[in-house]
């Protein structure tokens, strides 16, 4: 997987020119691996080695989760998410769950984090996996998306519960 994402339109502060996003799937670039686990725990606060093992998982299993994708500008990570069986939530029986959606803010509003939830959906898909769940405190960015609101869960540890989505897409035969 190496999808182009062409920036259009006028040039937005911080976009030098157009130049494009590629999305990839770490499991079919595993040089990546250790600069991706760096970037989302970063970004997250999770502890490295969770993200190293989920990674290292990807790598050595031809099972379709857990799975792990980022865009790139360049040789930069600019954005990426995940997909687990459990994003630390109560409801064990709702999985997969996309993850760890992120975009650097020089990055944002330019369809990124679209594109990339396009790219997972059209991928899980295509290995035999049609719904996804996905976990946030957001809500009309992925309904823009085409996700749907499913029922609120309880996240682990956390005081409040939290929205979660779905998203159906038919698997490829």
């Amino acid at each position: 997987m190496g999808i182009r994402l062409r920036k259009s339109g006028p040039p937005e502060k911080g976009n030098d020119d157009m130049d494009d996003i590629i999305i990839r799937k770490v499991r079919e670039h595993p040089d990546m691996a250790d600069a991706a686990a760096r970037w989302f725990h970063e970004k997250w606060g999770i502890p490295l080695e969770a993200y190293q093992e989920s990674i290292g998982e990807c790598l050595k299993k031809q099972d379709p989760i857990p799975q792990w994708y980022l865009a790139m500008d360049g040789e930069g990570i600019v954005g990426g998410l995940g997909v687990i069986e459990n994003d630390f939530h109560d409801r064990k029986d709702l999985a997969p769950n996309v993850c760890a959606v992120y975009v650097e803010e020089a990055f944002r509003c330019r369809g990124i984090a679209g594109a990339l939830l396009e790219a997972v959906c059209e991928d899980m898909a295509a290995q035999g996996i049609s719904t996804l769940y996905l976990l946030t405190d957001h809500d009309s960015f992925y309904e823009r998306c085409g996700w749907e609101f499913h029922c609120l869960v309880q996240g682990d540890g956390e005081p409040d519960m939290s929205r979660m989505y779905v998203h159906r897409q038919e698997a490829a035969r």
